[in-house]
Order: C-alpha cells, then sequence, then structure tokens
C-alpha cells in the first residue's frame, strides 16, 4: 500500500494533462487520480493523499470554471504552481497508420484546438468526455479507424501509438496549475530551476463604501507591487456579493507589498491569504515572449 505523503492528487483519469503536471513538477510522487475537483481537496484534507494538483487557468480558454470558488473554502494552502504546455498527440492501436484513421476522439477543448491538423488530414472530430478517458476508450475499444487527441502521457500508459506530434494550432497554449498542502509554507525559496522570485494568492471582499475597490487597489499602485491577476466572482448566489482573487509578485514580508496588504485590509471586510510560492520558471519566460 503506497504511503499517502508519497501521493499526489489530480482530477481525471491517469494520462490526464492534471496527470503530466503531476510528473512535471512533483516526478518524486506517485499521483492518484480523482473522479472530481472536490475530490482531489478531500484526499489532501483527508490525509489520503499529501498534495493537490488544481488547474486554474488555460492561456488560450481562460479560467478553469469553479476553481475560484472552490480553493478559499477547501481549507488548503498554495504551496507551488506549475505550467503545462498543452502538446496533443494524435494516439491509436498498434499497427494503425495516420491514412488509416477517420475520425479522432477527444474533450471539445482539445478537438478545438487541432481543427487545421484535422482538416488536412480528413479527420473528423467525435466528442469524448475527457482527454485521457477518450484515449483508454481508443485502446480497448475494437475500431482502427478512430484515434484519440491527448497528452503523449496517455499514450504511454494506454499502449497506443503516436501516430503525429505536437499538433495544437497554438504552440504556446499552456495551463496554470496550483499544487496546495494541508500546511501553509511561506518560506522564500527558488523554483524548481533555482530562480528567485515569490507570488502570494489571496481573496478579499471589499467594504460596502463609495470606490471601495479603487481604494483598496491603489496602494499596490503606490507601493510599486505588481499584480498579475484580479478576478471576481458572485458568492453565495447573490449579485451583490462581491470576492475577488488576486495575485501580486513579491512576498508578505517584503516592505511595499506588507504596505499594500495593509491598505487593502482598511477597504475590506474579509482577507484570506491563498498561498506564498514561488513563480513557476515559464513564467518569466512567457512574459520574455510576450515582450518581444
Amino acid at each position: 500500500m503506497t504511503d499517502a505523503s508519497n501521493l499526489i492528487a489530480f482530477q481525471g483519469e491517469p494520462g490526464a494533462y492534471s496527470h503530466q503536471a503531476c510528473r512535471d513538477a512533483r516526478p518524486e510522487l506517485e499521483a492518484l487520480p480523482c473522479r472530481t475537483f472536490e475530490d482531489v481537496i478531500e484526499a489532501v484534507r483527508s490525509g489520503q493523499a499529501e498534495l493537490a494538483m488544481l488547474p486554474v487557468e488555460n492561456s488560450t480558454y481562460g479560467r478553469v470554471a469553479d476553481i475560484h470558488h472552490l480553493l478559499p473554502e477547501s481549507g488548503l494552502h498554495i504551496i507551488d504552481e506549475a505550467f503545462v504546455r498543452v502538446h496533443i498527440s494524435l494516439l491509436a492501436k498498434p499497427g494503425v497508420r495516420l491514412e488509416d484513421v477517420s475520425e479522432a476522439m477527444s474533450h471539445t477543448v482539445l478537438l478545438g484546438q487541432c481543427r487545421d491538423f484535422l482538416r488536412r488530414h480528413d479527420i473528423r472530430g467525435r466528442i469524448g468526455a475527457d482527454t485521457a478517458g477518450s484515449a483508454k476508450i481508443v485502446s480497448e475499444g475494437a475500431e482502427r479507424h478512430i484515434a484519440a487527441l491527448a497528452a503523449p502521457l496517455a499514450g504511454e500508459i494506454y499502449g497506443l501509438n503516436r501516430l503525429a506530434d505536437q499538433i495544437e494550432d497554438r504552440q504556446n497554449n499552456t495551463t496554470r496549475f496550483l499544487i496546495m498542502a494541508r500546511e501553509p509554507d511561506h518560506a522564500r525559496r527558488p523554483n524548481r530551476a533555482g530562480e528567485e522570485g515569490m507570488l502570494t494568492s489571496f481573496v478579499f471582499r471589499v467594504r460596502n463604501i463609495p470606490a471601495a475597490l479603487y481604494k483598496a487597489m491603489g496602494g499596490f499602485a503606490t507601493n510599486g507591487v505588481n499584480m498579475t491577476k484580479l478576478e471576481s466572482y458572485m458568492v453565495d448566489g447573490v449579485f451583490t456579493a462581491t470576492q475577488f482573487y488576486a495575485d501580486i509578485e513579491g512576498h508578505p514580508e517584503d516592505a511595499n507589498v506588507r504596505r499594500a496588504l495593509d491598505e487593502l485590509r482598511y477597504f475590506t471586510s474579509m482577507l484570506n491569504v491563498l498561498g506564498v510560492y514561488p513563480a513557476d520558471p515559464l513564467r518569466a519566460e512567457q512574459l520574455r515572449n510576450r515582450r518581444g
């Protein structure tokens, strides 16, 4: 029986992109597949797993639905982030050639990311529940004209051949994941590449006063703190109750970050720091690419 301290939980079938994120970011741990995001969180809360790997956003499709509602209520803490490039392979049963394939099964999002390739090879898309699950169905089925669109890892797990690799229309398509644990870790530490640079994530609600959000954000501008993300969402199904999720560069002990958070507290009715963690190496690379 595997020791829970050696497990990292993810949502989906083995071979999913979340599984790939586990391998890339925590190769020393064994990945534990779970049915839902809630199951992933509960696995860590209950001690069944040590860490959780949760996707929060994609560079092409934006925020992962419902995840920001789950994070503040999870009782877990963000201790790291992981960026995973979405490289898509066409996977088929052994002996099947590319010219034999007339249908490709995958999640609707992945089908939309390979339109050019599918059109060039006259392959129709077939919607599957998810990416790794589609690869599993293809591996277990008898039909040889159906292939799957999934991560190369799925082909490795389900014994499928990779007929084509990196067939996605956008080569910079990236998903950001958060690694969460039962206990916080606010220590300053380098990322996996040995680079310095910390991020702080938090949620807050502004007080019911005029221009409260504008005033709350002013502290970050005047103190030179870069806010990399700010998103709002309703809470408790009430239009007038809005919560904000934010990521900023820096550590809460940095003088400018401390001053900005102090100003934020003055204009908020709730402030909850979700995590303090190193920036993934791909974050800086993407910023350099945008700047040319």
